[in-house]
Formats: structure tokens, C-alpha cells, sequence
């Protein structure tokens, strides 16, 4: 599972490197490239049901999904700040709630009735994807405050982190990417140790969806809190709190059932409130004809950190009590912590 897992998180960090060097969201049409970003994701997310495929095309075709989705979730980002100058904490906490949805939803098909042959959630995803990149391309034109850049420039990578404010967001975002997709990777564990603790039966597919899933709403809440607090509190409290979370996680464990799902659900919100907000932080901190390089770099970098935690937490497993492997989330939003603390 690691090694899946970390192969989409390779190819991500690889696509997000080609698209920030070549600065191609900022050149480009950014909506012509997520449709194209799409079509060939979901290409790639199909590989994998060929028959009797071998453990190396297996974990290629999951780095080329991860490789196309370089092209959808930073671009998409890149395309929402070309059509807000304010309120982009708001547009930001609505796509990355889509984000949360779409990352929750196959664990719903997997629940569903009529989908116990895997082959459907493959099927299904790849379809919706090629769905959302023509909606993309045919609803949503390049946005007012768009500003192309003519031609490649190289080192805008340095000149980017020479800015303090861009630097001292990307790594509140690097900490809160360590606790996130390693979190949500291994919530089928979390729920699967707490049923084998107290020997009960626990429906970990359509719950895993119900605690990835419910983020979604919290990042709409805190793109409406951060139009009056500010994106800087709505992520620095986010990340305090799923901080903790991490520190108390070896207790939750001793909860009754009914509490500890309604704990996971308040944890699945947190560790992904904070963020759009980050994203928001990284946009306004960056000159505008540079937003999309930038926010593409920082995605970059951002998921090279869960590859360390997702990795660390897979070696874990065989090492030490599973109830304590989550303390170990608790680093990333401590970094985080530290670098937002002025």
C-alpha cells in the first residue's frame, strides 16, 4: 500500500517539477491544460486493469496518474486566483473542498451495493475525470486577471523563495502536508485497528469516505472565516488543532465507538481546513504573473514530504504498537507551527 501510494505522490512531485521549471500555467491557457492533464490521468488510472499486468507497469501507471494530476490541482488553483483578486481564501476553500470530495469519493463506489468488483471505482474515476476536464475546457474561459508570460524563465524557483512572506507560507504548507495524505492513506488502518481492539465490526470503506469527505465542508467554512480573520489564523488554528489531534491519537483508541468516529471526523476536517488557506497565503505572496509556477512549486515540494511520512508510517507499521503510529504526524504541523509563528 505504501509503495502505491508513494508511486502517485513520485509522479505528482515529477509532473509539478516539468510543469514549475517550465513555468507552462504561466504560458499557457491553464484551462486547455487541465482538460488535456485530464484525459491523459485518466488514461493512465485505466492501465492498471490490464490483465495479469506486472508490479513495475503497475506502480508506472500509477506515477503517470500522479504525473497528469500536476495539471489539475495546482492548475486549478492557478485558475481560480486568475479570476479572483479578492476573496480568493473563499474560491480556494471551495476547490480544494472538491478536492477533498473527489479524494473521499471512491471509497463510496467501493461501499456501494453494485460495485464489489473493483474494476467499477477504477472505471468510474476515470470517467469522472474526463468529465471534469471537458467541463473545464468548455465552461471556464482564462480568467480577468490573468497575466501570460511570453517566454520560459529559468530560476524564478530561487527568485520565489527570496520573497519572505512566499517562503514562510510554503513551509507552514509543508508541515501541514506531512500530517495530510498520510492521514488519509491510512484512515482504512486507523479504522480497521480500532475494530480488531475491541473486536467489532466497522464498514471502513464507506466510513473512510464519510471522514476524508467531510473536509470538504470545513474548507468552505474557513475560506468564509478567513474573509474577516485573515487566511494566516484560519491556518495556523488548523493546524494547531490537527496538531494536537496527532499528540492525543494514541487515546482515541480507547474511546467508545460512537465517539471515536465523531473524533475522527472533527480530525478529518482539521487536517485539511488549513489548506486553501496556505495556497491563498502562497498566491498573494507571489508577483501575479508568477501564481501558477508558484503554487505548482510548493504542491511539488509538498508531496515529496508525504512520500517521507506516508513511507515512514508504512515501516512503522511492522515496528511498533499501531496505536502509537500517529504521533509521529505530529512533526509536520509542528514545522508548520514554527514557520507561521511570526
Amino acid at each position: 500500500m505504501g509503495y502505491l501510494l508513494s508511486f502517485v505522490q513520485f509522479g505528482f512531485i515529477a509532473g509539478t517539477l516539468t510543469f514549475a521549471l517550465l513555468t507552462l500555467a504561466d504560458r499557457f491557457s491553464p484551462s486547455r491544460i487541465f482538460m488535456i492533464c485530464a484525459f491523459l490521468g485518466a488514461i493512465c488510472n485505466l492501465l492498471i486493469l490490464i490483465p495479469n499486468i506486472t508490479v513495475f507497469n503497475l506502480l508506472t501507471a500509477r506515477f503517470g496518474t500522479g504525473f497528469f494530476l500536476a495539471g489539475i490541482y495546482p492548475v486549478g488553483m492557478k485558475i481560480a486566483s486568475d479570476y479572483y483578486k479578492g476573496g480568493l481564501g473563499r474560491a480556494l476553500g471551495y476547490l480544494v473542498g472538491a478536492l477533498v470530495l473527489g479524494t473521499a469519493f471512491p471509497h463510496l463506489i467501493n461501499e456501494l451495493s453494485w460495485s464489489r468488483d473493483y474494476t467499477v471505482v477504477i472505471i468510474s474515476t476515470s470517467v469522472l475525470a474526463v468529465i471534469g476536464g471537458l467541463g473545464m475546457w468548455l465552461l471556464v474561459p482564462d480568467g480577468p486577471f490573468r497575466r501570460p508570460v511570453s517566454k520560459l524563465q529559468l530560476g524564478v524557483v530561487t527568485q520565489l523563495f527570496s520573497i519572505p512572506n512566499f517562503r514562510k507560507a510554503a513551509f507552514g504548507y509543508f508541515g501541514h502536508m506531512w500530517e495530510l495524505y498520510a492521514f488519509w492513506g491510512f484512515i482504512p488502518v486507523i479504522l480497521k485497528t480500532y475494530a480488531t481492539l475491541h473486536a467489532i465490526q466497522i464498514q471502513i470503506a464507506f466510513w473512510s469516505f464519510i471522514i476524508i469527505g467531510i473536509g470538504a465542508i470545513s474548507c468552505i467554512l474557513g475560506g468564509l472565516i478567513s474573509l474577516r480573520s485573515g487566511s494566516r489564523k484560519v491556518a495556523y488554528n488548523s493546524l494547531l488543532i490537527s496538531g494536537i489531534f496527532c499528540i492525543a491519537s494514541p487515546l482515541l483508541f480507547q474511546l467508545q465507538p460512537q465517539f471515536f468516529i465523531i473524533a475522527l471526523c472533527i480530525w478529518g476536517m482539521l487536517v485539511i481546513s488549513d489548506s486553501p488557506q496556505f495556497s491563498t497565503m502562497v498566491a498573494a505572496s507571489s508577483p501575479p504573473e508568477l501564481r501558477g509556477t508558484a503554487l505548482t512549486i510548493t504542491n511539488s515540494i509538498g508531496f515529496a514530504v508525504t512520500i517521507i511520512s506516508i513511507q515512514l508510517l508504512s515501516f512503522l507499521l511492522d515496528q511498533i504498537d499501531h496505536t502509537l503510529l500517529y504521533l509521529f504526524l505530529g512533526i509536520g504541523p509542528a514545522f508548520g507551527l514554527y514557520a507561521l509563528r511570526k
